[in-house]
């Protein structure tokens, strides 16, 4: 049992149905990211800010400021002492964990508004997601553009690499999640099933399952190979914007428009034991809900 599921299913026997909740942001929260080795959960928010939470404690650790709109996006580098973070203001901002001081600054892109980012597990690109529907790889050193991607026909709200950094995974507000293979920039397939806006994806670590957030207030997961949906999460009150997997693979970490953050217990493979709370519709057991 990892130490994240200990913790979570600590809490959820001491009242039921109830896990962890972060609060702290003035409003909606946007995006959410853990550090690598999970001890850190970061956070951004239509307030301007990146908040950085101790996930044993629930405690604020610091509040990063510099962004001059909505912060849409956040990602850890791969080994975890860097985070980068965009939003509507246009500009990716990379920021130094242990002092919360911004490092360095990606110039505007145009179209201006940064709408989503991820961290490429190999440490030497971000994909940046746009306004218009499109996805640019940039190399974090140099400021490089890679690989065009396109597809979406709307705006790409979100972006994740899978753990070898061979897939890219993308959500638009087209309704639909797209793989991508990040070396020719051409789509793998693409997810339909949400009613409404995507705002959040991720692997999990093993590479096998996808997450997606959506406008319609649920989380759905899918199996990478096959592209067929495993399950429904319910138990925000409105939209979610966002979803990310622990490393030990045992916990999702979601966060919406109901301004709280939300861990859910998912064990080895995605099979949650049976639990009073939330549901799930797709015939998967039970999952309790944490609020």
């Amino acid at each position: 049992m990892g130490f994240l599921d200990f913790l979570t299913r600590w809490a959820l026997e001491r009242k039921p149905a109830t896990g962890i909740v972060f609060r702290g942001h003035a409003e909606d929260v946007k995006c959410v990211a853990f550090s690598p080795d999970g001890r850190l959960l970061a956070s951004g928010s239509r307030d301007g800010t990146v908040r950085l939470w101790d996930v044993a404690t629930g405690r604020e650790v610091s509040t990063l400021r510099g962004h001059s709109g909505w912060v849409l996006a956040v990602a850890f580098a791969p080994d975890g002492p860097i985070l980068v973070s965009g939003g509507n203001d246009g500009i990716a901002r990379i920021w130094d964990v242990a002092s919360g001081r911004e490092t360095k600054a990606f110039p505007r892109r145009v179209p201006p508004s940064i709408s989503s980012l991820a961290y490429s597990p190999r440490g030497n690109a971000v994909a940046l997601g746009s306004y218009d529907g499109t996805i640019t790889l940039q190399d974090v050193d140099t400021g490089q553009r890679l690989v065009p991607i396109e597809g979406h026909t709307k705006q790409v709200s979100s972006l994740a690499f899978s753990l070898d950094g061979h897939l890219l995974v993308s959500g638009s507000f087209d309704k639909t999640v797209r793989l991508w293979d990040v070396e020719t920039g051409r789509e793998r397939t693409a997810l339909r099933g949400h009613s409404g806006w995507i705002f959040g994806v991720a692997f999990a670590p093993d590479g096998q399952t996808l997450a997606s957030a959506s406008e319609d207030t649920t989380v759905k997961l899918w199996d990478v190979a096959s592209g067929q949906e495993q399950a429904t999460l319910k138990g925000h009150t409105g939209y979610v914007y966002a979803v990310t997997f622990a490393p030990d693979a045992e916990t999702i970490a979601t966060g919406g428009q109901d301004k709280t953050v939300r861990l859910w217990p998912l064990p080895p493979r995605l099979h949650p034991p049976p639990a009073d709370g939330g549901r799930a519709t797709t015939g998967a057991p039970s999952i309790a809900e944490a609020e």
